[in-house]
């Protein structure tokens, strides 16, 4: 009598959760979860949409990638990345996530997001708001003019653009210049209280990366290698991100 070979069903087909772990270093841990739920305890995002981390994990991982590829859940999480320093098993929910956020269609993608993206990729300012060089020059120069005039101890506070050679390269968030330019001044003042040597740049100040929320690699990077060049062109040491 001879040994005959046994299958059990078909070939299992290949699911989203495995495509994603082919991506990320040891699988990003995606096969180890306990359904503890210390994911969810901590996460901000946890109950919105009838969701939580762990949730969307499990459904991950039987398969049942239409509803997460749909799930506007994705969406609300942070990427704040506690569910993995919360996790027994270190595993890595936030990239899970994140390649299902880059599966959906650019353009179903949130709007607010998709238009803070598309509006720091139009100049090399990296600005959210879409804020040239020549705009980002006259709002520092106009509210540093109104400091030195109207505030007494601060008449030679500085605000510097393209100092070749500071130490602290500092980003700004990019609304303040367009709404609220005078919420620039409190940190300028402590800068100069402490004698730092800073500068801003004419380019790549924009603090924020929308690109990086709205999964978009090659928007993401080129917003991220904008930014580093600045940094290195102006020669400083440290870039000193207020986001």
């Amino acid at each position: 009598m001879t040994a005959e070979e046994i299958r059990l069903g078909k070939t299992r087909k290949k699911m989203f959760k495995d495509q994603v772990m082919e991506i990320l270093p040891d699988g990003g841990n995606l096969n180890l979860c306990l359904t503890c739920g210390l994911c969810a305890s901590g996460c901000p995002a946890a109950g919105i949409e009838g969701m939580d981390p762990r949730t969307f994990l499990r459904l991950a991982a039987l398969g049942v990638d239409d509803e997460i590829l749909s799930s506007e859940w994705a969406w609300w999480c942070t990427m704040c990345q506690r569910c993995i320093h919360a996790c027994p098993m270190t595993i890595d929910i936030p990239r899970l996530i994140f390649n299902v956020r880059s599966a959906w269609p650019r353009d179903d993608r949130p709007k607010g997001i998709l238009a803070s993206c598309d509006a720091s990729l139009k100049h090399d300012t990296c600005s959210a708001m879409g804020v040239s060089e020549e705009d980002w020059r006259f709002v520092v120069e106009d509210v540093l003019d109104e400091v030195r005039s109207a505030q007494p101890g601060f008449e030679n506070l500085a605000a510097p653009i393209d100092k070749v050679g500071a130490r602290l390269f500092l980003n700004q968030n990019s609304r303040e210049p367009v709404t609220e330019p005078e919420e620039m001044v409190p940190l300028w003042k402590i800068l100069h209280t402490v004698g730092a040597d800073w500068t801003y740049g004419s380019k790549g100040w924009g603090a924020e990366n929308y690109c990086m929320f709205l999964a978009d690699d090659p928007a993401w990077e080129k917003i991220l290698r904008t930014k580093v060049k600045a940094v290195e062109d102006l020669g400083c040491k440290v870039w000193l991100n207020t986001e």
